[in-house]
């Protein structure tokens, strides 16, 4: 998907206002010797952002306006390293509230629609973000922000939201608590908005049957904007991205060249008109595809498949490179088992050991269904895990991201 006239014209705007603003980003450009781009070969040449430079920039030293236009900041939610500081402008407060809109309005959500509200808000953009475009859509926003999943259900019930906002993790949290009550039939919920974290077809398949709602991938990162600048229809053909607002390219994590449509790969994004922050070419780890061809919704906005995980992700176990996803999709054979898996990576004895713990119901023999278990991770990815299969519910359940894989070898 090359950039075109319009979007070029956007980055060379991005290009001169970095420069003159002498931020930390636009030295590095002056340095790399980048004046601006003249066609789609050299927008490809331009060198790629990524997150150790943000951080390297703390605290404000990616503002590219006067300080008195900054009207918020935000932070990553990552809890290592230096906080990555994003400043926003009152446009690109107004912009992502735009996006954000249209996200609900791509899934099909109105302003009769009551929107529970349960992501984090302050320095993370999650929470302030989903209000934002319930705000500018007209809808009624219910802040609730996370935990306490007592009033969770209590407003949910009283309120009678009719859509729910939230990590995939929370949302199956949830999911389960309105089972184990028995109140599904007080739960007003139509659909579901579910960000922030990969998440496989099992545990989707788990909230939407048990929550009876129809469920919608958001795409954002807090670097370009926060959740907002992608969502899937209600074809469920992947996520259109906003491309009036960011630019997307897909490359090979380890080339940095752009991958034909259709490939998987690293997603790299570009802010077109974000004044605060602009970032150009930046690399968010994130894997997925960009989906050819034309949404049966007719849509313009160009797609990209669900995230299929993170190019960091990867874990190097007896010489072998495996990333969580390749686990995952492993564990979905086997029907016995719920969404919940928890990897532990440890160094026993000189060699390094990967435990897998699955959660099952009672009805089946746990210890036959650790051995299939094992014998196909060998066969597919070529050594043998301890597997140890526990009870449904045994595993922990988060009202944030849930921790999937825990490296131990590091502690």
């Amino acid at each position: 998907m090359e950039i075109n006239s319009v979007q070029l014209e956007q980055v060379n705007n991005q290009i001169h206002r970095l420069i003159a603003s002498d931020n930390f980003y636009g030295r590095k450009l002056k340095e790399a010797g980048v004046t601006g781009v003249s066609s789609a070969e050299e927008f490809k040449k331009l060198p790629f952002s990524n997150k150790q430079d943000l951080r390297e920039a703390y605290p404000l030293g990616l503002m590219a306006v006067p300080e008195e236009e900054i009207v918020r900041i935000h932070s990553s939610s990552g809890t290592t390293g230096t906080p990555v500081i994003i400043p926003y402008t009152k446009k690109d407060v107004d912009d992502w509230a735009e996006m954000f809109r249209r996200c609900y309005e791509f899934a099909g959500i109105t302003k009769k629609d009551r929107i529970h509200i349960t992501p984090g808000y302050g320095l993370w953009t999650a929470g302030i973000g989903f209000q934002l475009g319930a705000e500018k859509l007209g809808a009624m926003a219910v802040p609730m922000g996370p935990g306490n999943t007592n009033k969770q259900l209590q407003f949910m019930i009283d309120m009678k939201t009719t859509v729910l906002t939230a990590t995939s993790s929370y949302a199956l949290l949830l999911a389960e608590e309105i089972e184990k009550r028995g109140i599904k039939d007080q739960i007003c919920l139509k659909k579901g908005v579910i960000g922030s974290e990969r998440w496989g077809e099992k545990i989707r398949q788990r909230i939407s049957t048990e929550l009876g709602i129809e469920l919608y991938d958001i795409y954002g990162l807090t670097e370009i904007y926060g959740p907002g600048i992608g969502i899937n229809c209600k074809y469920d053909t992947g996520m259109h991205i906003w491309d009036d607002y960011v630019y997307l390219e897909i490359i090979d994590p380890e080339t940095g060249e752009n991958v034909p449509d259709g490939e998987f790969g690293e997603i790299v994004l570009t802010t077109l008109v974000k004044e605060g922050a602009p970032l150009i070419r930046y690399r968010t780890h994130d894997l997925s595809r960009i989906i050819p061809g034309e949404c049966p919704c007719g849509s313009r906005f160009p797609r990209i498949d669900v995230i299929a995980g993170r190019s960091d992700d990867m874990i190097k176990i007896k010489g072998v490179n495996v990333f969580p996803k390749q686990i995952e999709e492993i564990l979905a054979l086997f029907p016995e088992l719920s969404s919940e898996y928890q990897i532990r990576i440890s160094h026993l004895e000189g060699k390094d050991t990967m435990r897998i713990y699955v959660e099952t119901n009672g009805t089946v023999d746990f210890l036959d269904l650790a051995k299939r278990i094992a014998t196909e991770v060998k066969s597919r990815i070529g050594f043998t895990p301890l597997v140890k299969v526990v009870e449904i519910g045994v595993l922990p359940r988060s009202e944030k991201k849930t921790k999937r894989v825990i490296d131990e070898r590091y502690d």
